[in-house]
């Protein structure tokens, strides 16, 4: 079995310095759901007020919006958004001290030199396990934008959630190196 490297949120400089593209992780804490329409917000409000609705310092935003959840359940289905419908806004969430996100697919270049800068990395995980996804997480609960439904921004709390460092905080990413290897074969 592949060894997994256990995290835990929120994330400090010297936790996403040691993680390298390729790693396998188990994420347990709080992380905090968002897409796009959420993304669009936050900015909007900190370029407004100067101020935002939750902490962004050291967090783990996961692109999800998660379906309604079923009697018994916390969540419904929880399977990643792709990534680089928040890449107009990662930049700046990574500034205001975001160290993580959790999505599928690419990012852009400025993206990775956010990253780069100040220290904060991607992980992926896979979009057609949205269930498995689901048990990882215990509890849930709306922080803000409720207004805005699915994507209003949740406060996951979850337990060995697993994922793949995707890009790291060197700049390294799985996605081009795996398509470089991929081209040699």
């Amino acid at each position: 079995m592949e060894e997994y490297k256990k995290i835990k949120t929120p994330l400090s400089d010297e936790d996403v310095l040691s993680l390298k593209a390729g790693d396998a992780v188990l994420i347990s804490g709080v992380i905090y759901t968002a897409r796009d329409a959420a993304h669009k917000k936050l900015i909007e409000e900190y370029e407004k007020t100067g101020k935002l609705p939750i902490d962004l310092k050291g967090q783990v935003i996961y692109y999800v919006g998660p379906s309604p959840a079923k009697p018994g359940k916390v969540i419904g289905s929880a399977g990643p958004t792709t990534s680089i419908r928040m890449d107009p806004y990662t930049p700046k969430v990574i500034e205001l001290g975001v160290k993580g996100t959790i999505g599928k697919g690419q990012r852009t270049e400025p993206v990775k030199e956010a990253m780069k800068k100040y220290k904060a990395v991607y992980f992926a995980t896979v979009g057609g396990a949205a269930a498995l996804a689901a048990q990882k997480i215990k509890s849930v609960k709306v922080v803000a934008y409720e207004d805005l439904g699915p994507e209003a921004i949740r406060e996951l709390i979850v337990e060995d959630f697993p994922a793949i460092v995707a890009v790291d905080a060197y700049g390294n990413d799985l996605y081009v190196e795996g398509v470089k290897k991929f081209a040699k074969a």
